[in-house]
């Protein structure tokens, strides 16, 4: 990811853009086919640092680089750049780098796709508490949990797809774009040496609508993962203990207490997922430009593009390896789930209670006084609820069993987890290097 966001590739994807565009002009037979050849087989990516050092004088990055190949090359540079100002060389190879990167991201999904659908398989009957508003509700698993995940960052792929989509338009269409020493003709036959589609009305500028895009599905994508993340941390706080982060021997979780095992890859996503989302602010900033174009989003997406990729495509490999590596108390969650002093039951005593006939506001307050009694006197509520002569009148043994059963409680489990065979199996990636 580093590689497509640096100077050198910038500048080998410019002079793609030049060169497609010389040898668009000679099938027209604007210029001499045989200047067109000697361009191409002449013609290599400059030095950044050359091109840097003509800038300074210029202050054009891009008449710097045109420069800077045209003193290579010798008189057939003369039909480098012909006919084209910069945001056409500049916009159309930022779509060739958008491709690129999002291909990278891509191939970063499908991996946490299935890094999320494994470790929901192997946890699909590991029982633990569900929580709501960080209190305990009731009975659920690991494996529903991250399948929850896997489902939203299936989302984000679709949406990234889509995104990319929407970004793979480039333009050829001069000053302002109305191919005013061009023509459509030319900018077909450029785009189409390179993948890409002409933009259908463009400024001097391809719209920045489309750049927002991706950098809003991105950021969705970085929220996705902080989602992940902060489960992550609350889960493994002291007082829940139910999973830990991978730690390394010889790691040490704190210059000053031995004894800290902190989840920093996770705290660490959750800043990065703040940076992502502050980007999508301003790729959405840049896209109400002056008339046909003023250079406002220049020097903001020159960082705010790269950064999130960048941040993103790391983001996912560090949520792969948390994924993976997650070490998971199964005991430590069945006595969190045993410490609410079976309260976690409630919902299924006050329909047991309804479906004897029993009105429901007089079930929820019979219900709910055994329920606060178990947490003032930390009582078990079965206990209280055996206790309580009229819930006893209603219900049979056999019903408060039920009512109580923790594997009745998750039955679907299995059913929910197997929804992940849903999802697109996508073609195996290499492992990272």
């Amino acid at each position: 990811m580093q590689s497509i966001w640096s100077d050198e590739t910038k500048l080998e994807k410019w002079l793609e853009v030049e060169l497609a565009a010389t040898d668009a002009w000679a099938e027209l037979g604007a210029i001499p086919v045989k200047d067109a050849q000697e361009l191409r087989r002449l013609a290599v990516p400059p030095k950044a640092e050359r091109v840097a050092e003509i800038e300074a004088k210029t202050h054009h990055d891009l008449a710097a680089f045109v420069d800077a190949v045209a003193e290579q090359v010798g008189p057939p540079a003369r039909y480098l750049h012909y006919g084209l100002t910069s945001s056409d060389v500049l916009d159309t190879a930022l779509a060739l780098q958008l491709r690129a990167a999002g291909e990278l991201i891509t191939v970063g999904l499908n991996r946490l796709i299935e890094a999320l659908r494994e470790r929901a398989d192997q946890e699909r009957t590991t029982i633990m508490i569900g929580r709501t508003h960080g209190i305990h509700a009731e009975p659920t698993t690991l494996g529903v949990k991250i399948a929850s995940f896997a489902f939203e960052i299936a989302r984000g792929r679709e949406r990234m797809t889509s995104a990319l989509a929407q970004a793979h338009f480039g333009k050829i269409s001069g000053a302002v774009g109305t191919y005013g020493v061009t023509e459509p003709r030319l900018e077909e036959l450029t785009l189409t040496k390179l993948g890409l589609t002409p933009e259908p009305v463009s400024t001097q500028v391809v719209p920045r609508d489309r750049h927002a895009e991706v950098v809003l599905s991105l950021s969705l994508i970085a929220a996705s993962i902080e989602r992940l993340a902060t489960e992550i941390r609350h889960l493994a706080r002291t007082e829940l203990s139910e999973v830990r982060e991978p730690f390394g021997k010889g790691q040490k979780g704190s210059s000053a207490m031995p004894h800290k095992r902190n989840p920093i890859i996770a705290e660490r996503l959750c800043g990065l997922s703040r940076i992502v989302r502050g980007f999508a602010i301003t790729a959405l900033e840049n896209i109400p430009l002056w008339h046909e174009r003023d250079i406002s989003h220049s020097s903001a997406e020159r960082i705010v593009i790269p950064d999130a990729f960048l941040a993103v495509d790391y983001m996912l490999d560090r949520a792969c390896w948390l994924v993976e590596g997650l070490d998971v108390d199964k005991n430590r969650m069945l006595e969190n789930l045993e410490g609410s002093y079976d309260l976690v039951f409630s919902q299924r005593v006050l329909l047991a209670l309804i479906g004897t006939g029993m009105s429901r506001d007089n079930a929820y307050r019979l219900v709910q006084h055994n329920a606060m009694r178990a947490w003032d006197e930390k009582r078990s509520f079965r206990e209280l609820i055996s206790m309580d002569s009229e819930i006893r009148d209603r219900i049979n043994k056999d019903e408060l069993e039920k009512a109580f059963d923790l594997a009745d409680s998750v039955r679907y489990t299995n059913e929910i987890v197997d929804r992940l065979q849903k999802l697109d199996h996508p073609p195996e990636v290499p492992p990272r290097v």
